[in-house]
């Protein structure tokens, strides 16, 4: 949530807008309205109970709605944020992308005969887990909250990773069926969880860039994984041991060893960061401290209404499902990435097609999440510095349709190679995820919402994906007429659906903006004193769109 000018009124604008006249730009060495209209809150008696955290809340020896910084202050506090949390996120989230990628990798080594399995076996086996990953999210980001995300989720990696090693051991379609059915309950709700964490850290317009650097370790494990496998099979045959073999136990075991470094390594909350690993002082002073949660909370005060280990009720999870403002983002989550899905995961088996070894193939995989990198980088940092995501995130859909439309129209003699460059380019379609998840966590307006519309939204995905995975079908191979057609159906669709969210939300802000110019001083001073209403059910929150 912004809390900005242009989308926010937290306060009584006419009051704010005199103290930001006669007193300046809060101490900020420059005109940062954030600031200014907090000083305005509070100076001008609107300053009421839900601008102040809960009593339970971690970091509220630290609240101080009189505390002053500069911004190359807040700059310093950031950097180390980026550093001592940003980057291990980031090496947490490579862990989890290898355990999901090298069952791709081993795909391309034709390895499924060797391990008793055909195709269609194996496309079950993908359904099986990603339904894992879907059903395991919600109930997984529940205990999180609960135990606290700082022992959950590495709990959650020495667990997957242990089973991530034991398919060396799979034999046919039972096993392999059961393991991917385990990696996925265990895998479930690391996203949700890791996105509810940065969000104790960063602000609404600083998370989504901070997430994109996060998904940057899928391709970047892509290409790691794909070295990897490339000096494997070279040394294929090792002790006699199959190289998929030596894929799953290798990464599974750095997957283990990471997750023990995560148990000793990752604080609580930014105020809990002591421990003997971290330094008996932690890693930030008590003016740094400071600065974190009261810029937090400045940015968003519903991020001070509960602990960080206060469990959410079935009554408020209940509370927060029929929430109808949010069903925009799910029901994108559902099916924006439908269309690129299928694509990326047949890569490797057009290339087989194309008559080449395994070595070329693992190579030629390589372009592709280069591409995929430089989009998500783009199209994240434009999206908030224009302040536009459901516009731009349409071009996600402008991408791959003409892609699809060639697909459908080359010829059956087509060249292999073409179809290889329409395949690379679908794989590299602007991956808007990040910014949609932005919005389910900007847009939810507490915390008891967040931690349950970011594990929805990540189910929507996982059934996205569940989806995509059936779409191509054998008897459809090998250039996928019937599935195409479909994709180009649901890129329409999603088009329609990207200026239909779009539209949604600026209605209910234009509608609450009204409502909030139409109320005498008097009143917004006793709705602010005295309302019910909670997050983003407030006249006073203006929703990211």
């Amino acid at each position: 949530m912004d809390w900005t000018p242009e989308d926010l009124h937290f306060e009584m604008e006419d009051m704010v807008e005199d103290d930001i006249e006669s007193k300046g730009s809060f101490d900020m060495g420059e005109s940062d309205p954030l600031h200014a209209k907090w000083e305005g809150v509070v100076e001008s008696g609107s300053f009421g109970k839900f601008y102040e955290p809960a009593v339970s809340y971690e970091g509220r020896h630290r609240f101080d709605p009189h505390f002053k910084w500069n911004r190359e202050a807040e700059r310093k506090v950031v950097r180390k944020i980026d550093w001592r949390i940003g980057t291990f996120v980031c090496l947490m989230f490579f862990a989890l992308q290898a355990d999901r990628a090298n069952i791709v990798q081993a795909l391309s080594a034709e390895t499924l005969a060797d391990r008793g399995l055909t195709v269609d076996e194996y496309k079950t086996g993908q359904t099986v887990y990603f339904l894992s990953l879907l059903l395991a999210a919600l109930p997984s980001q529940l205990i999180a909250k609960r135990l606290g995300i700082d022992r959950w989720l590495p709990l959650q990696m020495i667990c997957w990773g242990v089973v991530a090693s034991m398919q060396t051991g799979i034999s046919g379609r039972w096993s392999f069926w059961v393991a991917r059915a385990l990696i996925g309950m265990l895998e479930g709700g690391l996203v949700p969880s890791t996105i509810l964490y940065l969000s104790y850290f960063y602000t609404g317009t600083e998370l989504p860039k901070r997430l994109a650097w996060v998904w940057v370790g899928y391709p970047a494990v892509t290409v790691v994984s794909t070295l990897l496998h490339v000096a494997i099979l070279r040394s294929s045959g090792l002790w006699q041991i199959p190289d998929w073999r030596w894929l799953f136990g290798i990464e599974g075991t750095i997957t283990i060893v990471t997750g023990c470094v995560t148990w000793l390594y990752l604080p609580a909350s930014p105020t809990q960061t002591a421990s003997k690993l971290r330094g008996k002082q932690g890693w930030f002073s008590v003016t740094e401290e400071k600065i974190m949660v009261n810029r937090i909370l400045r940015d968003d005060p519903g991020k001070g209404d509960m602990n960080y280990r206060e469990a959410v009720t079935l009554k408020q999870v209940w509370n927060c499902l029929c929430d109808y403002h949010l069903w925009p983002i799910y029901l994108l989550g559902l099916t924006w990435q439908i269309p690129m899905f299928p694509i990326t995961q047949w890569l490797n088996d057009n290339l087989r097609h194309l008559g080449l070894d395994t070595y070329l193939i693992q190579l030629l995989c390589l372009p592709s999440p280069a591409i995929w990198i430089g989009n998500l980088l783009i199209f994240t940092y434009i999206s908030e510095w224009l302040n536009e995501r459901f516009l731009l995130s349409i071009l996600s859909q402008v991408w791959v349709l003409p892609l699809l439309v060639t697909m459908m129209c080359l010829p059956n003699d087509r060249d292999r190679w073409h179809n290889w460059v329409l395949t690379m380019l679908g794989c590299a379609q602007p991956y808007v995820h990040v910014i949609l998840i932005g919005l389910a966590s900007r847009n939810a307006g507490s915390v008891r919402n967040r931690t349950v519309s970011v594990a929805l939204y990540s189910m929507c995905v996982h059934a996205s994906d569940v989806i995509g995975t059936n779409i191509y079908r054998k008897d459809d191979a090998p250039f996928y007429y019937r599935g195409n057609r479909i994709l180009i159906m649901v890129v329409i669709y999603n088009i329609l659906l990207f200026l239909g969210a779009k539209r949604f939300y600026v209605f209910f802000n234009q509608r609450r903006e009204a409502n909030w110019e139409l109320m005498s001083r008097h009143d917004r001073q006793v709705y602010l004193a005295t309302t019910k209403d909670k997050g983003n059910k407030r006249l006073d929150f203006r929703f990211s769109h």
